[in-house]
């Protein structure tokens, strides 16, 4: 019998769920304020088929479980405040992305893998900056590409010297291409190497070895073998130490409950709804639906089930599994279902018990699913209509979309929507530029974001809304359904990859930072290095790799 496209769609799509009793790549161990994360990748446990995991090389399956991993520490063990990323294995920490993977993945899949893993890493220094959660990696062999790449999010590195193990970023010379996770602007941006030493250090496939690393500033720390143990036990404890006490009882992050059919994903609290004839998806997320617990005590009785965390949960897993099972489905309308008052209410338990671990890293996972959606290549338009609720935290939803529709009802005031802002929206939820979504959308001008901090609370209507340039355009019943139907037909109608590159320029404004520095490098520098023949053409570098054959490049500088 042959299979069904929807079988066919069924057996090809990614999913991220997974648990610790399920990981075939990492080891996690925690010892009080310490967790390590030791990476012993299965060769024969590939995402897809074709290619081995040799040399603990990973692929989106590896980094999938990475990510599952931190967030369980996040929130199962509080009391860690240090995370030591290692290897199980002798001599080799991590080679990096596996190269015959990427050369057989489409265009399509190399960057989005690139983006995931990247973001993974962008969450670690989140983590660290906002939420005093610290990562050591302690590099006891061969670490290449985005195996450096991995130890370089980590906020200090230790090297075994052993007089063979190396780091390397041998990307250029090897395949190329460049470092897909970060790696050219974290030398240089964050570690502060020197322009022409992280020029010498990207062109040569040797790598450095832990002494000059250390004088180069590409690690922190050396250790000779005998004394590696003890040196991440000491460094690992002093990071430690060094951050807040954190509760030692948890959560457990309980698995996601979605249907799945070949109309989208449905979730509890967030459904995206696909229109494939317009390649476009509706995503829907719902305040809570009930008057949720008002003391801290309340909260963690709720705990996965309460409404903040469960909703960021669903919405981020529905970001992912739209972006890397539908590619064609370019754009994405944000609605929002449920009560203001409700969600004002919980907006208010989050401002007030911030400080609290649980409600700290709900806000975490908050800032960094918002932020995931601020970086993904597709058009967000959002449809504030009759039965909306952008209010504090979903009015984010709002504030990251492309455009916004909000509809007037002139006849039937009482039934309008209204957004509404809260404390959070200014401060809470940095984009990786470090600014708010509203200093952001008026281009770091102070006047406007000041007007909109003074009407904190209140229920603007789509006038209002408009007077203070927080909505794009307000049609009302009469014109709604067919502005709408034409602002998402001729959106359907544009170049994916031309909205894709003004999307990118036009969502961060103001000065740069590492991060958007390295999406924007993603989206740009990466996207055309992929797509070029000296890469994967017939005799590109990434499609020779291993054969013994030598790559063939077009000598022209573009």
């Amino acid at each position: 019998m042959q299979a069904s496209t929807t079988d066919t769609a069924a057996a090809s799509r990614i999913s991220f769920d997974t648990h610790p009793d399920r990981y075939a790549h990492w080891r996690m161990s925690i010892d009080g304020a310490i967790a390590t994360l030791a990476m012993h990748v299965n060769e024969d446990k590939g995402l897809k088929p074709g290619y081995k995991l040799k040399l603990n090389s990973y692929d989106l399956g590896v980094d999938i479980e990475l990510y599952d991993a931190l967030n369980r520490i996040r929130f199962e063990h509080p009391g860690v405040r240090c995370v030591v990323l290692t290897s199980a294995r002798e001599r080799m920490f991590c080679s990096g992305a596996n190269i015959y993977m990427l050369g057989q993945s489409s265009h399509g899949w190399k960057v989005n893998f690139c983006k995931f893993t990247n973001e993974t890493r962008n969450g670690m220094e989140d983590s660290s900056r906002h939420d005093g959660l610290r990562f050591l990696a302690a590099i006891n062999g061969i670490c290449a590409g985005g195996g450096y790449e991995i130890a370089l999010a980590c906020d200090e590195i230790l090297m075994i010297d052993d007089r063979s193990s190396t780091v390397s970023l041998p990307e250029v010379p090897l395949l190329g291409v460049l470092p897909g996770t970060g790696g050219l602007t974290r030398i240089t941006d964050k570690r502060k190497v020197r322009r022409d030493l992280a020029d010498f250090f990207c062109t040569t496939t040797e790598g450095v070895r832990a002494d000059r690393a250390k004088s180069w500033g590409l690690i922190d720390h050396s250790a000779k073998p005998q004394a590696f143990a003890q040196a991440v036990r000491e460094h690992a404890g002093r990071l430690a130490a060094a951050s807040e006490s954190r509760q030692d009882k948890g959560v457990t992050l309980t698995p996601l409950k979605c249907a799945i059919d070949a109309g989208g994903y449905h979730y509890e609290y967030v459904d995206a709804a696909i229109d494939r004839a317009a390649r476009s998806a509706t995503l829907t997320v719902s305040g809570p639906r009930e008057t949720g617990p008002e003391t801290i005590d309340g909260i963690i009785k709720a705990g996965v089930a309460w409404w903040p965390l469960q909703m960021v949960r669903e919405l981020d897993d529905a970001i992912l599994m739209l972006r890397t099972n539908e590619l064609e489905i370019g754009t994405w309308q944000l609605k929002t279902r449920g009560d203001i008052d409700r969600v004002l209410a919980v907006d208010a338990l989050l401002a007030k018990h911030r400080a609290h671990w649980f409600v700290r890293e709900t806000l975490g996972l908050l800032r960094r699913t918002l932020a995931r959606l601020d970086v993904t290549s597709r058009t967000l338009f959002a449809i504030i209509d009759a039965g909306s609720c952008f209010a504090g935290t979903l009015a984010e939803l709002a504030l990251a979309a492309d455009r916004s529709y909000m509809l007037q009802l002139p006849d039937e005031p009482g039934k309008a929507p209204r957004v509404v802002l809260s404390d959070l929206n200014f401060g809470a939820y940095p984009m990786v530029n470090h600014l708010t979504r509203i200093a952001t959308r008026f281009c770091g001008r102070e006047q406007p974001v000041e007007e909109a901090r003074q009407i904190i609370g209140e229920k603007l209507d789509a006038h209002d809304a408009a007077k203070l340039g927080l909505v794009t355009f307000t049609p009302d019943d009469l014109d709604w359904d067919e502005e709408v139907r034409i602002a998402l037909e001729e959106r359907a109608s544009l170049s994916p990859d031309a909205l894709t590159g003004m999307e990118a320029s036009l969502r961060f404004t103001g000065a740069e930072t590492m991060e958007t520095r390295i999406f924007a490098r993603l989206s740009a520098w990466q996207n055309w290095i992929f797509n070029r023949p000296n890469a994967v053409g017939e005799q590109g570098a990434l499609k020779v790799f291993g054969t013994g054959s030598k790559a063939r490049f077009n000598w022209e500088r573009i």
